[in-house]
């Protein structure tokens, strides 16, 4: 006698547990209680007195549906909206896989003695800093040296790509959600889940969804994991604004979008940028796990290292994981410090 037995016929289902009756295979609990000869009335000690769980309250009822039966419900309902959504998700996510492709194209195209002064060029460009440039070069030609510089310039290019669409999405929606308190309401609780959410489940429902050989799938993983901080910064840096600064604005008769972009996104650009700088590290943290589902660059080698046990490759691809954190951490945070320096002037 299971030890909710009480339970259900103290409710009058003693009929309806009766009407699945167990014909299958006896499950090992039975199989143990019998080799030790349990008595089916023998009372449960306070101490081993089970939780009332679904698999529990199926010992007592056989119709009472078991937690394997939630997640087998949970997997035919995502697999029977799969096509559904597919007919939807393919065509407005097709031109991620598109600008992930081209761009890794473009960049294992061009010869290096092309992209490597250009990249140097840009890091002159956002930060004004010959020592910054002088590093990132020294930095880059280490990694070209080691062999490692197809899959360096393949994890920058899903990063430039990633980053960029985390900051055309996120800071509209960090806008949105400092004009509006519904709107943070609402968003809150999913930025909450996105950035609680452990990085592989990311992957699980988008397996199902796209084909591991779509760059799309990967891309789609390292944004929902990116945008996070750049939505939240841009928010906060917007709702910081000094109220009295809002005031005068308005005193001038500025109008709504005017105040936007004349007053509280520059002086929200210091928080802006730091969500920047946090969503490239996060994107850069996200490949890495994103080569599990044939994402390209230096991910490859760290998984390659840990498959085949092959502790040097695993180690200088993570040291030259490490330097491409360091260049772009570098990069935005003196290209902050300029924009600061620059609006204090």
């Amino acid at each position: 006698m299971a030890v909710y037995d009480s339970v259900f016929s103290s409710l009058g289902l003693k009929d309806w547990c009766d009407s699945n009756g167990q014909d299958g295979p006896m499950s090992m609990a039975d199989l143990m209680n019998q080799n030790t000869g349990a008595e089916d009335g023998a009372p449960v000690s306070a101490w081993d007195f089970p939780f009332p769980s679904m698999d529990a309250l199926n010992d007592a009822c056989g119709s009472f549906p078991q937690s394997r039966d939630l997640t087998k419900g949970l997997e035919e309902g995502f697999l029977g909206a799969k096509d559904s959504m597919s007919i939807v998700l393919d065509p407005l996510t097709q031109p991620l896989s598109w600008m992930l492709d081209g761009t890794l194209y473009a960049m294992l195209s061009t010869p290096w003695w092309i992209v490597i002064p250009l990249l140097l060029f840009v890091v002159k460009l956002v930060t004004q800093s010959w020592k910054l440039v002088a590093f990132v070069g020294v930095c880059l030609g280490g990694l070209a040296f080691i062999d490692h510089y197809e899959y360096a310039m393949q994890t920058l290019s899903i990063i430039f790509v990633c980053a960029f669409i985390c900051v055309i999405l996120g800071v509209p929606i960090g806008i949105a959600m400092s004009r509006s308190d519904t709107m943070q309401r609402l968003t809150v609780p999913v930025l909450d889940m996105l950035q609680t959410l452990p990085p592989f489940v990311y992957l699980i429902p988008l397996i199902f969804l796209f084909s591991v050989t779509e760059s799309k799938l990967y891309g789609i993983a390292i944004i929902l994991y990116a945008i996070v901080p750049v939505i939240r910064l841009t928010n906060l840096g917007i709702r910081l604004v000094d109220k009295d600064i809002i005031e005068a604005a308005n005193a001038f008769g500025m109008t709504d979008r005017q105040k936007l972009y004349k007053v509280q996104v520059p002086l929200a650009l210091p928080n802006i940028m730091a969500g920047v700088n946090q969503t490239i590290m996060m994107s850069l943290a996200m490949v890495v796990i994103a080569s599990l589902v044939s994402a390209p660059g230096l991910g490859v080698l760290v998984l390659r290292g840990i498959r085949n046990l092959e502790l040097g490759v695993g180690l200088v691809a993570g040291l030259g994981i490490v330097v491409l954190a360091v260049i772009l951490d570098r990069v935005t945070k003196a290209s902050l410090a300029r924009i600061d320096s620059s609006r204090k002037d």
